[in-house]
């Protein structure tokens, strides 16, 4: 439903209230006291059959009797009352409802999708958004309104908060009004029937009022949606996220209550971190953290300066610091040089630099000065420890005045209380962060840190794929029909090994043995091999063979072989009776003294649907327990990112006397992995365990591969992210012969895109642009080619500069791009082709393209602009079917064309 409706929901012009009550202590007496003790200007309408008034304001019988249409209706009543005031409400012409009734089928899932379904498909009939119900309402302080059942009214401000839980909203909200913290909107989700948390994030994406996003959740419930709203906020404002559940019998307690499917902690945790979110773990931190994003400056890196007068509190941060994995600035030979002949022993050590109990402001100053000025820091976390020989605020001023001069980073941790109060309001009234302890301040720039990571993640450019990468994909999907027809869900060893082989990921030779050849048949298969060689039990129940003795390695002969068959059978009906022997597999052994052992697996999570686990294998899978979580689809800068987070990350570089791991044949088995199960959604479980790396690549010794069904046609439609839309490529011809390619942009594009821009005149800049522009700041081109495909697409066209030139290597010679609205209502797009390069129909064929594209989504309309002047746009929009209008007050041409019309149209 329409994005646009929210706008008539939380900026209403007038509300009706459906159950209100002079009732005292009733949710309808709360509701509309609330509503009239606000400065609400609009109307406040009550409906209530006895028509008897309501704190003054006079009564409707019924919907159809108000005295004018409400833009919005709270909606106080029994859950079967619900569908008949929903329509009355459609039928006279509202557009949103809050509902604030309870009790709505909680705990029985099929009498709540039933219900749930038919007040969606009222709503949708009548074009309807509802929030809710078991919510508590909003409260919207720009406009004075508060439509919810709280006790107490917020405070107008910056930060919008949204809850899934209405005892958190209340208990924020009485948390942030004694601490006069200000919100642009507070939003009790509820059940989240129709308006989720991604429905939210686009609205206060585009809200002018709104500088940062708090969320409380504890489920979610259409994942792609979430990230992809996320995603497109987090580009532009903080988004900061409390999530319960961190333990697994919170999770089960958060999903039995929401009635949602529970979800992996840490796999939430690796979707944030994709989304360019932060997470935190309490509500104190949550609103720390906001106010020191919302002070500071766009870190440059990662190392941190600590002034202090105190010892203690200066060791206390440090250690802080370093054990969390943070890094302490080196200070330049130059800076140490200046602090010894200026300080005149008022310091010791480095860093931290401690200055004397007594320090003035001036010596505060002096010292914050020059380590503002190190090029080895980043960002400077100042102390100070109360002492009657000098004023805090003294002090405070000092650092205050001092910091103003540079751009980068100054925390401050004012120690004490009545003391401190006039130095951290002098920092408040200068915009720097401030803290009551050591403690607080290392979180707050360790969050700064964390959010600085997530935002790189976002723009970051991955080096591409080697143009060898040509799975055989079409291999796989017989290997996987062949598996399913025969009954089976696990493929047999050299199944899994053919299947690794065709997307070119290194592994072992292997050989099947049946049970009923037994010793005879693993004795042939080595043979054939050529020894040593491993032998490993076969079977179904056995998701870590070694523990349950199911494996033997390094087999010189076809005695040792027998021998090795018979010891696993009677280990494995030992230690695992129950366990079913299907047969055995015989591999050659490797012997690569210096390998690491890694594991890869691909496991299926509820919410968010495939992930990817990478980390320590082998025999030390369960001991070492280390591991990380990603979500695909993965490029290399993400998989190098996914390793980074593991602790063997620090072996694989080299240590002692082992060499280095080849790190880009580990990255990119990564991608070709993702790839993998993007392409084969039938692949709902894979573990390459023991994944052997060292400096000569990778081979996978061991693979397992569960298969099903799948439940959708293509694999993009399983993740939670959109992949690369490969199937969207195509070849098109100039009018000079000459073969283009079109295709959806890449991040990895990024670089090709600055050179296509230095091809394109002044004229076709501001052209596109609408403006005069020098060079493109790295943020904006980053957005031009990190897009999500589920919001927007960016076709480029690929090719040589001259007809026929081989030699000249692709260049990207044009790019057409659509922005859809959350809603898929309306597509804007833009399109740009090098200068040199026009009159030839690639304007023509990028335009085609973008409209076919747009069309096939199902978007409603598409439309554009061009400058007046800008006579080839309006010629190349008439020619590809685009209604043209001139906008004379604004001296723009408007385009526009219905792509998917309605019944009306």
């Amino acid at each position: 439903m329409k994005i646009s409706k929210l706008d008539k929901l939380f900026k209403p012009t007038s509300v009706a209230v459906i159950g209100a009550s002079e009732e005292p202590g009733s949710p309808g007496r709360q509701i509309m006291e609330n509503l009239l003790s606000g400065t609400f200007l609009g109307p406040v309408m009550p409906v209530r059959e006895d028509m008897q008034p309501v704190l003054g304001q006079e009564s409707s019988r019924s919907v159809d009797t108000l005295p004018l249409t409400p833009d919005m209706a709270c909606i106080l009543a029994r859950h079967e009352e619900l569908p008949r005031h929903l329509e009355d409400l459609g039928k006279r012409g509202c557009h949103a409802a809050v509902l604030l009734s309870r009790g709505l089928f909680r705990f029985d899932r099929d009498a709540r999708d039933g219900f749930t379904r038919n007040l969606l498909d009222i709503a949708q009939k009548h074009e309807m958004r509802i929030l809710g119900p078991n919510c508590l309402g909003f409260i919207n302080p720009s406009i004075g309104l508060n439509a919810s059942l709280a006790h107490r009214h917020a405070l107008p401000g910056k930060v919008a908060f949204v809850s899934q839980s209405d005892s958190l909203f209340a208990t924020v909200l009485d948390w942030a009004t004694s601490q006069s913290i200000g919100f642009s909107h507070f939003i009790s989700l509820g059940d989240r029937y129709d308006i989720r948390f991604g429905t939210v994030l686009d609205y206060l994406m585009s809200d002018p009022n709104t500088r940062a996003v708090l969320l409380y959740l504890e489920t979610i419930v259409n994942a792609r949606n979430f990230l992809s709203a996320a995603r497109a906020v987090a580009r532009n404002k903080p988004v900061l996220v409390l999530k319960a559940g961190r333990s697994i019998q919170g999770a089960r307690a958060a999903a039995a209550h929401s009635g949602a499917f529970l979800g992996s902690d840490e796999v939430y945790d690796a979707a944030f971190r994709r989304a360019g979110m932060l997470r935190v773990n309490d509500i104190d931190t949550l609103f720390d953290t906001v106010e020191t994003l919302a002070r500071s400056r766009p870190l440059r890196g990662e190392r941190l300066a600590v002034l202090t007068n105190g010892g203690s509190p200066g060791f206390l941060a440090t250690d802080s610091l370093v054990m969390a994995g943070g890094r302490l600035a080196t200070l330049e030979v130059e800076t140490e040089q200046h602090l010894i002949e200026t300080m005149e022993g008022s310091w010791s050590f480095d860093n931290p630099l401690i200055l004397r109990s007594d320090a003035s402001g001036e010596l505060y100053s002096q010292a914050l000065s020059y380590l503002l000025k190190d090029k080895n820091t980043d960002a400077v976390l100042v102390m100070h420890v109360p002492t009657h020989a000098v004023p805090d605020l003294e002090v405070a001023e000092a650092v205050a005045k001092t910091a103003k001069k540079s751009k980068r980073n100054v925390l401050t941790s004012w120690l004490g209380e009545e003391a401190a109060e006039e130095a951290r309001a002098v920092f408040a009234k200068a915009g720097m962060p401030t803290y009551s302890t050591p403690d607080k301040a290392i979180r707050g720039f360790r969050n700064m840190v964390q959010y600085r990571r997530n935002q790189e993640l976002l723009v970051e450019v991955p080096p591409s794929m080697p143009e060898s990468f040509m799975p055989d994909t079409d291999e796989v999907k017989q290997l996987v029909a062949r598996t399913l027809e025969s009954g089976r869900q696990l493929m047999n060893g050299t199944e899994a090994m053919a299947v690794l082989s065709a997307y070119k990921v290194p592994a072992v030779e292997t050989r099947l043995v049946s049970d009923m050849d037994g010793a005879d048949g693993a004795v042939h298969a080595a043979q054939e091999i050529g020894y040593p060689v491993a032998v490993k039990v076969l079977s179904p129940d056995l998701l870590r063979k070694s523990l349950a003795g199911g494996v033997a390695l390094d087999l010189e002969t076809d005695a040792q072989v027998r021998e090795a068959v018979t010891g696993i059978v009677e280990r494995v009906q030992e230690q695992q009776p129950s366990a079913r022997i299907n047969g055995f597999v015989v591999q050659r052994m490797m012997r690569r003294v210096f390998a690491h052992e890694l594991f890869v697996e691909v496991v299926t999570d509820p919410v968010f649907g495939p992930v990817i686990r990478f980390g320590q294998g082998g025999s030390l899978t369960e001991i070492a327990d280390d591991h990380a979580v990603a979500l695909p689809p993965l490029n290399l800068g993400l998989a190098h990112e996914l390793v980074s987070r593991t602790r063997v990350a620090s072996i694989l570089k080299g240590h002692r006397e082992f060499p280095a791991a080849n790190m880009d044949a580990i990255c990119q088995t990564l991608v070709k992995i993702s790839q993998l199960i993007v392409d084969i959604p039938e692949i709902f479980e894979l573990s390459i365990n023991p994944l052997f790396a060292d400096a000569e690549g990778v081979m996978a010794l061991d693979c397992a591969i569960h298969v099903a069904k799948a439940e959708v046609e293509r694999g993009e439609d399983q993740l939670a992210i959109r992949p690369y839309p490969r199937e969207l490529e195509v070849c098109v011809t100039l009018k000079d012969g000459r073969r283009v390619f079109l295709r959806p942009i890449r991040p990895e594009d990024e670089p090709a895109h600055w050179e296509f821009l230095e091809h394109v005149s002044a004229e076709d800049m501001r052209y596109r642009f609408f403006s005069n522009i020098g060079e493109l700041p790295r943020t904006e081109m980053a957005k031009l080619t990190h897009i999500d495909y589920d919001r927007e697409m960016a076709f480029i066209a690929k090719g040589s500069e001259v007809c026929g030139d081989e030699e000249g290597g692709e260049k990207t010679l044009g790019v057409v791009r659509a922005s859809t609205s959350p809603d898929n209502e309306e597509a804007e797009f833009a399109i740009l082709v090098r200068s040199d390069l026009k009159r030839l129909g690639l304007g023509k064929q990028l335009m085609k393209k973008i409209i076919e594209y747009c069309r096939s989504r199902g978007t409603h309309r598409i439309a554009g602009q061009a400058l007046a002047e800008n006579a080839g746009m309006v010629g190349l929009a008439e020619a590809v079917g685009f209604e043209v209008t001139k906008d004379f007050e604004d001296d723009v041409y408007n385009f526009d064309q219905v792509l998917n019309p309605t019944e009306e149209e």
